[in-house]
Parts: structure tokens; C-alpha cells; sequence
């Protein structure tokens, strides 16, 4: 029997590069049936997350023409991550397996070939890998790499390259649903699932047309996210620090007896407020890492729904 495929996409104000994209997805789709490879019941599933521009009229209008698509639209913006969620949700009763990608094209649409005959092989989890990052900035490509090391040294799980350009079967979408937590982070939750997996290279491309969603603010709020979300050596690095500046202040009361016993106290203002500041600023960026933490366990208990769908288009 022929695998039912859906290509999930989150779009966010995509207006400008989406008809291309359908046009791209569906050739693919079209490619892969004329080949034997995908069931007709396949689809391409974007999911409208929250736009303020024709994203979801580019999406009816063409699901009125396009047998291969359908369509979600959230009620609000939700984010990248929880969008991606709700496509993965939506489709995971309705196919063999998922493959996500974003609606930029920067992800290499020939690769679902590979991605699809690594499934058929019998990995139930694929990993898009970027095979260089040549075309990004230095900047770009050291922060970049510097997360995935971070990551990696602070314990959590993720694939060096990786974003979220992936195949999912749908024993590992249904394992993902078991997952509830809001403050979403799926490039460290899907590792979690287990289940046989590998993964498959393919360059990377420049944006078809519009904005990048992802400014560098952006960037760094997702990276944080994902550090205080899969590891608390954060945590334990203030109690290091803590300790480590404990120390250090022991030894100086430990000088400044002996100095005054030896007769030889100097007034020492420069170095005092020199102290008083470093401490300050240290105390300050403690209690701002606990305070994250502190705040993710108040959005988890709270479990609000991470996205409410307004719309659907379903044609299975």
C-alpha cells in the first residue's frame, strides 16, 4: 500500500512566497504519485498561523483548485513552533507519515525523495541536515553553531544542523502528542520520542521571496528557549558561580584582617565599588535566570491550549 503523506507548512504573513510554494509542493506531490511512491489521499497541509496579510485567501482559493491541498487556520498567532504542532496533530489520524518543512523554500523540496525512501527503509524519524552553511553570514553561521554546541554541552538532545525540516511516522506523531509541555521546543522534543531515526542532507537555500521571520531578537529569544526549556545547568552554574564568589569573598575578608593586623590597611574605595558592582550585576543576572524558570513553571501550570484552530479544510 502506498504511504499517505502530508506536508505540513506554518505560514506566518507568507503571502508573497506561498503561491510558489504550493506550486513547488504540488508538482512534488504529483512527481511522487506519478512514481508509485505516494498515495493520492496525500496532502499539503499549511497551516495559516494567525497572519495579518492574504495568507489564508492564497490558501482557500487554491484548495477550491488543488486536489493535493488542504489547510489550518489557528485563531491567533501562535507561534512558528506551536503552528507546527497543530499541523502535526491535525495529521497525524490521517496519514503514514508527516514531513514539515517551512513555507520559505529555503528547505530543499527534492529532498523528500530521500526523505521518503529512508521511511520506506523503515526510520520512523528523519532529520533534515543542512549539508553546509556556506550561503549564511559569519555571524549567522557562529551563533549557529555555537547553539547546537551549547545545547549539546548542557545536556540537551538535538541534532547538529537540524531545524525543522523533518519525517515523522505516525507511531512517532502519536508518541509526540504524549508530550504536553507549552513552553514548546520541538528540535529537543522529537529526539525524546525515540524510535529509529537518521537523517538526510540537503542544501540550503535563499529565501524564495518576502521577510525573514526569525530577525536576530527573535533568534536569541528562540535559543533561549530552548536551553532553559531542555536543561537546568543554568541552575547549577549560579550555585558554581555562587560558590565560586563565596570563595573569593572569604579570602579577601582573609586579607584585609591580616592587612589591618600588619598595619598596612589602605582605603581600598576603587576596589570596594568595584566589588559592590560585580556583585550586583552577578546577583542581578541570577535571579533573572531563575526568574525564567520560575516563569515557565507558571505557564505550565496554567496549561493553556497552545493553539485553537478557527478553520479547516479537510477533503480526505
Amino acid at each position: 500500500m502506498l504511504p499517505c503523506v502530508y506536508l505540513v507548512v506554518p505560514c506566518y504573513n507568507e503571502e508573497e512566497v506561498l503561491p510558489e510554494t504550493l506550486r513547488q509542493l504540488t508538482a512534488k506531490l504529483d512527481a511522487l504519485h506519478g512514481r508509485g511512491l505516494v498515495a493520492k489521499s496525500s496532502r499539503i497541509l499549511p497551516v495559516d498561523d494567525g497572519s495579518r496579510d492574504g495568507t489564508w485567501a492564497i490558501i482557500a482559493a487554491a484548495a477550491a483548485q488543488n486536489p493535493w491541498l488542504s489547510g489550518l487556520k489557528l485563531s491567533r498567532n501562535c507561534g512558528h513552533q506551536n503552528a507546527l504542532l497543530a499541523g502535526l496533530m491535525f495529521a497525524k489520524e490521517r496519514c503514514d507519515c508527516a514531513i514539515s518543512l517551512d513555507a520559505d523554500l529555503q528547505d530543499d523540496v527534492a529532498a523528500i525523495d530521500a526523505f521518503l525512501e529512508a521511511f520506506a527503509a523503515g526510520h520512523e524519524v528523519v532529520y533534515g541536515v543542512r549539508s553546509s552553511r556556506a550561503s549564511d553570514s559569519i555571524l549567522k553561521r557562529g551563533t549557529a553553531q555555537g547553539f547546537y554546541r551549547l545545547m549539546r554541552l548542557l545536556g540537551a538532545d538535538t541534532v547538529y544542523n537540524h531545524a525543522d525540516y523533518r519525517l515523522m511516522s505516525r507511531r512517532a506523531l502519536a508518541a509526540l502528542g504524549e508530550y504536553h509541555e507549552v513552553n514548546l521546543f520541538l528540535r529537543g522534543v522529537v529526539p525524546l520520542v525515540g524510535f529509529s531515526a537518521t537523517t538526510v542532507e540537503y542544501e540550503r537555500h535563499e529565501r524564495f521571496a518576502g521577510e525573514s521571520k526569525y530577525p536576530l531578537k527573535k533568534m536569541i529569544a528562540f535559543a533561549l528557549e530552548g536551553i532553559t526549556s531542555f536543561s537546568v545547568k543554568p541552575l547549577q552554574l549560579i550555585l558554581a558561580l555562587g560558590l565560586a564568589v563565596s570563595a573569593l569573598s572569604v579570602a579577601g575578608l582573609l586579607y584585609a584582617l591580616i592587612s589591618k593586623l600588619a598595619g598596612n590597611a589602605v582605603q581600598g574605595w576603587t576596589a570596594t565599588m568595584f566589588s559592590i558592582w560585580l556583585l550586583g550585576g552577578i546577583q542581578l543576572i541570577c535571579i533573572s535566570v531563575v526568574g525564567s524558570y520560575v516563569g515557565k513553571i507558571y505557564q505550565e501550570v496554567k496549561a493553556r491550549p497552545k493553539y485553537l484552530i478557527e478553520k479547516s479544510i479537510d477533503e480526505t
